[in-house]
């Protein structure tokens, strides 16, 4: 069994998006993966289902049958009293009020139980100024959550500004299938540091396959590309540093360029790192608060490596 304080950092923690890469597979594997992971003995660190919003048809199509309220006839009759409709975080790849509108009549369609229960309460937006997030708030429904997709190789605290208060959160992009894509510990410590400071929670996407920072290959292909990609359980240490602590940029870098794995104690009482230690229910209210999620194009990897460690 996990810690208590290992729980309640990845509690929830991996929105799945298998449809995009380095995974990206089609849409019938990825909604097999993602009912059966949420029957499966890890799904308490399980979150939403992440989906274009030019997919959503094709997902109402191919992913109905599993969702809970048609379990009766897909099979999954002993599931159907126990699971939560699904959750689903919509990315934007369609102009803004296509997209809402794509969400508007998923949520509709998933809101009976013969055609499958879910909902899409989440939006994730590409933003490229702080006037951009001003000139959108307003469009996105109250009951739809707007994160934010902060380019985080400027300075980021112009946006982050823009987002705080409105009740809207920040998204930042970990990594990519080049070793190019990695942004510096430097930029995501600034970006981290800037949200606290402002109580604007984030998520963080892509590259967090692995819990710490070490040399990976980046795609599923033979002889793939490598880098040096960060580690989840880095990030969302050093999200709770900042927000508990109000750490320094500098500090968050050094959490974000830990290498070794026995740095990192997990017990019932606190999460460690080199002597500094944060309680357990700290990281849970943070994690509820402020460092939300993940999406991770695979929920296999980051498990088995959890389980690699004997983390949990």
């Amino acid at each position: 069994m996990p810690t208590e304080s290992l729980r309640a950092l990845v509690a929830g923690l991996f929105d799945y998006a298998g449809l995009f890469p380095p995974t990206g597979r089609g849409m019938q594997r990825a909604v097999e993966s993602y009912a059966r992971d949420r029957m499966g003995e890890d799904a308490w660190m399980l979150g939403r289902f992440v989906c274009a919003a030019s997919r959503l048809d094709e997902l109402s199509e191919h992913g109905a049958a599993l969702m809970p309220g048609t379990y009766a006839t897909s099979g999954y009759r002993e599931h159907a009293d126990t699971l939560e409709p699904w959750g689903v975080t919509v990315v934007a790849d369609l102009p803004l009020e296509d997209a809402l509108a794509h969400i508007v009549e998923f949520n509709e369609r998933h809101s009976r139980e013969d055609r499958g229960l879910a909902r899409a309460d989440a939006v994730e937006i590409k933003a490229s100024s702080a006037a951009f997030i001003d000139e959108t708030l307003d469009e996105v429904p109250g009951d739809i959550l707007p994160f934010y997709e902060l380019p985080i190789d400027l300075d980021c605290r112009g946006m982050v500004a823009a987002l705080s208060g409105s009740g809207a959160c920040a998204k930042v992009r970990c990594g990519g299938v080049t070793p190019d894509a990695i942004p510096a510990p430097e930029r995501i410590a600034a970006f981290l540091h800037a949200c606290a400071a402002g109580d604007v929670p984030f998520k963080a996407t892509a590259g967090l396959h692995h819990p710490v920072r070490a040399e990976q290959p980046l795609t599923y292909e033979p002889s793939p590309p490598r880098g040096v990609m960060h580690g989840f359980v880095n990030v969302f240490l050093a999200a709770v540093a900042a927000r508990a602590d109000r750490a320094s940029p500098d500090d968050l870098v050094a959490i974000l360029n830990e290498r070794d794995p026995s740095a990192f104690t997990f017990t019932d009482a606190a999460a460690a790192w080199r002597g500094r230690e944060w309680a357990a229910a700290s990281i849970t209210s943070i994690r509820a608060s402020f460092a939300l999620s993940i999406g991770s194009c695979s929920f296999e990897e980051p498990v088995g490596d959890l389980r690699g460690l004997g983390w949990p």
